[in-house]
């Protein structure tokens, strides 16, 4: 088989994450067969799962927050009751100066006043070490895997039906287990089912508050004093499924809110299910059958929830707008409409299925024709650098503060949408400058033992175009050259 070095850039940076450094040979494997390299991550579906010791279940983390909140509070209160009951302790002597300028008063402590103690930082909670267990994990299957595309595709998916762990405790303590168990499972399943294990999940039911949407003629909605939450409803309709501008109307998104009223999850009581589980609380339940989209759906308790979302990812605009979102994501901002096409028609024809979706995609020339001007996103980029550099991370702390100093705090979104997936949004100069900084800053501490040019063959290989090898060879120092490099084109785009 002729060997095709263009075909395989694109199959490791359009499609994955990039070339591994080390002894893995990604440039020359592609090179052989840039389509079969990538599709061979489908061919294995349990390989994307990530089921590792120590990582819990969402009702298990669940029950973890709670005893937590509850150990939290009770050492509120207890410090509350010493300060209360201690008794006032004389303030240390200050001499107060007047400061001209400021219009103030200025209070300065006597020069023999006891300097107050230096007091530690105090320990990670188990919302902070669960937090950063789950970023490791997957911190961790993205360096090491062959190509990536699997784990591209899990970040694609998550980013689409995205919780923020900024939400609060809750979301930030599941938002890897809402991942693992919700996204990963689907990948390369039907989409039919991922809406609804995403719908149904605890994180996303706290994220958009549907745990507080009570039905208006629901025994609970008798009192009147909670009313009906559209945010879950209203995102799974412009954001999730059919698209904004495709056809549904305000009074569509107000029926599937009533429809999904009582989709909440367990307690810390645990008196409608397992703590912490998805569960359905009938009384918060609008009663009655309800129209939606011009079908009736009966009062069927849970079922007639599920059965909507069923109608919804089967509508012809759902298929239309995954296979635009999903061609804008792989190949460019404005892409192939016969490719979008191609897709839509997969979907449609497939009822669905993802892992034909994702087929289709690798087979069309258009994703293999269209020129590398995607810019890898902040996770992108920095997974990238650490498989070329065979860096397997032990520590999520550096990935985590990059990931907010470039602006993609990892799970945390600024808004139900979801991060941007376009060049606009990363590829402005001040984005540009801080991934330079980070460029320098890696190169600084390791570049004495790397050759640049060398790294850019394992990048790149056969298809580095000149200007990039000539610039990598001009510059003055190991550390410069691994910087230039970092920052090329070759590593940049996808």
């Amino acid at each position: 088989m002729a060997r095709d070095p263009q075909g395989a850039l694109v199959a490791l940076n359009r499609f994955g994450f990039g070339a591994r450094g080390g002894a893995s040979g990604d440039i020359v494997n592609a090179a052989s067969d840039p389509r079969g390299f990538v599709k061979a991550e489908l061919s294995r579906p349990n390989g994307v799962l990530l089921e590792l010791p120590g990582l819990q279940s969402t009702p298990e983390l669940g029950q973890a927050l709670f005893a937590y909140q509850l150990e939290a509070k009770a050492a509120r209160d207890a410090a509350a009751k010493v300060v209360a009951m201690a008794p006032p302790e004389a303030a240390p002597a200050m001499d107060a100066k007047p400061d001209m300028t400021a219009g103030n008063t200025v209070m300065t402590v006597q020069p023999d006043a006891p300097k107050p103690p230096v007091v530690p930082p105090p320990p990670l909670n188990v919302v902070q070490k669960v937090f950063r267990a789950e970023s490791l994990a997957r911190i961790q299957r993205a360096t090491i895997v062959d190509c990536g595309f699997t784990e591209r595709l899990v970040t694609f998916w998550s980013n689409h039906f995205c919780i923020s762990a900024n939400k609060g405790e809750p979301a930030r303590i599941w938002a890897g287990s809402f991942e693992r168990e919700a996204i990963r499972p689907f990948v390369l399943g039907r989409f039919s089912d991922m809406l609804r294990a995403v719908e149904q999940h605890p994180a996303m039911l706290f994220f958009l508050d549907n745990q507080q949407s009570i039905g208006p003629s629901s025994k609970a909605g008798q009192n009147g004093k909670r009313g009906l939450n559209e945010n879950l409803a209203r995102e799974i309709m412009e954001l999730h499924t059919l698209g904004v501008g495709s056809g549904y109307s305000q009074g569509d998104v107000t029926t599937l809110a009533r429809i999904i009223t009582g989709w909440t999850f367990a307690g810390r009581e645990g008196k409608i299910g397992v703590p912490g589980s998805f569960a359905f609380n009938a009384n918060a339940h609008e009663p009655g059958a309800q129209v939606l989209l011009g079908k009736s759906y009966d009062d069927t308790g849970v079922t007639q929830g599920e059965a909507a979302l069923a109608d919804i990812a089967r509508q012809p605009a759902t298929a239309r707008f995954i296979a635009t979102k999903f061609a804008q994501h792989f190949v460019a901002d404005a892409p192939p409409p016969a490719l979008v096409a191609k897709l839509e028609a997969v979907f449609k024809k497939t009822d669905g299925d993802l892992k034909a979706l994702s087929l289709a995609l690798v087979d069309s020339d258009e994703a293999w024709t269209a020129p590398l001007t995607k810019m890898r996103s902040p996770y992108e980029y920095l997974i990238a650098t650490g498989r070329v550099l065979a860096r397997i991370p032990d520590d999520p702390n550096r990935y985590i503060g990059s990931l907010n100093m470039l602006g993609q705090p990892l799970w945390s979104p600024p808004g139900p949408n979801g991060f941007a997936d376009s060049n606009a949004a990363w590829a402005a100069p001040e984005g540009m400058k801080l991934r330079l900084d980070i460029a320098a800053q890696i190169s600084a501490r390791i570049a004495d033992s790397i050759d640049a040019r060398e790294l850019l063959d394992v990048i790149a290989g056969e298809a580095a175009s000149s200007e990039t090898r000539n610039t990598i060879a001009r510059a003055e120092t190991r550390q410069q050259a691994l910087a230039l490099l970092l920052m090329s084109p070759e590593f940049q785009r996808r």
